[in-house]
């Protein structure tokens, strides 16, 4: 048995080998009851309910060593949040070499942080049995495509999904660090409320495209996290505008102004735009982003004053 698997909740299926043998994690435990419940047991399950439900939202604790948390959010997928999160994390470093920075990728069923960030292996276990995060171009980083085969689906239910959150929230030695960037998965659902819910966050970014499909969902990311208290600082218009690199003429394929308009309606900032640049997904697949690799280049500067916009934005760190 691996190192993660000892580290996660038994219980789940991961499938190996293009998916054609399912493995079992650990010991098998039950996600759903499959007996008739009797009227005791009923009576007992639904008392269970009230207790959990009167306890309310569960208190936040902060991540042992981490000052601040900035999570990257969007509410479609394929909108270049994962692109936008690690670029930032970089810009964060560039802008001020004496911060220590780390990425969380908690997309579990999607990761894309090893490659973007060109990490493989497993983690190693501290004295304490917490995981070390993986170093590279002076970033921290800990993802779910750490723990798993690179081509294997993770085939988890909620239960599972929200144990390995929890684990990489709490079972992570990040040490000392200045801002923990959370590549967080498209949408609005389990994943983004355990985060917010379990963990302070000092701001938000979301991330879209202009185009009006993208945008609906950016205005629901948005509001959930106003629903659950975490400052949202602003909106990142990825894809703004294609220039062309022979006559130079400039088209907006995915729409203009889009997120400046939702800006508008949310009473928010937009950090800033980045233009759709073919440099920016070369590096990105090439694992070598272009904040670190193309340092001085129109690409990199975009996402260079954004982090600046962002910190501009952050609350005082804690004491």
């Amino acid at each position: 048995m691996g190192t993660w698997q000892h580290l996660l909740l038994c219980g789940g299926v991961l499938l190996r080998g293009g998916g054609r043998i399912p493995a079992r994690l650990g010991r098998s435990r039950s996600l759903v009851c499959r007996r008739q419940l009797s009227g005791a047991d009923s009576e007992n399950l639904k008392q269970r309910r009230t207790q959990i439900m009167s306890r309310g939202l569960p208190k936040q604790k902060p991540i042992e060593g981490v000052k601040q948390v900035i999570v990257v959010a969007s509410g479609k997928g394929g909108v270049g949040k994962s692109t936008t999160a690690v670029n930032l994390a970089l810009a964060l470093s560039a802008n001020d070499s004496s911060k220590a920075i780390g990425l969380l990728d908690v997309d579990v069923y999607g990761p894309s942080i090893p490659k973007m960030m060109n990490l493989k292996g497993n983690p190693e276990l501290s004295q304490n049995n917490l995981m070390r995060p993986l170093l590279n171009y002076g970033i921290a980083c800990m993802s779910m495509g750490f723990l798993v085969e690179e081509t294997a689906p993770v085939v988890w239910r909620g239960l599972m999904v929200m144990s390995a959150i929890e684990k990489l929230l709490r079972q992570v030695d990040w040490g000392q660090l200045d801002y923990l960037v959370v590549d967080m998965p498209p949408g609005t659902g389990d994943v983004q409320l355990s985060v917010s819910q379990n963990i302070p966050i000092s701001g938000a970014v979301i991330v879209s495209t202009p185009q009006d499909i993208a945008l609906m969902d950016a205005h629901k990311g948005a509001e959930m996290f106003r629903k659950v208290h975490v400052p949202v600082l602003g909106l990142v218009q990825n894809m703004s505008v294609f220039q062309c690199p022979k006559c130079k003429h400039k088209t907006h394929i995915f729409g203009a102004d889009g997120a400046k308009k939702l800006a508008q309606t949310l009473d928010l900032d937009v950090l800033g735009e980045i233009p759709l640049y073919p440099s920016i997904r070369e590096t990105s697949d090439t694992g070598q982003p272009v904040v670190f690799s193309q340092p001085e280049s129109d690409e990199a500067k975009a996402y260079l004053r954004i982090a600046v916009e962002v910190v501009r934005r952050l609350p005082p760190p804690p004491e």
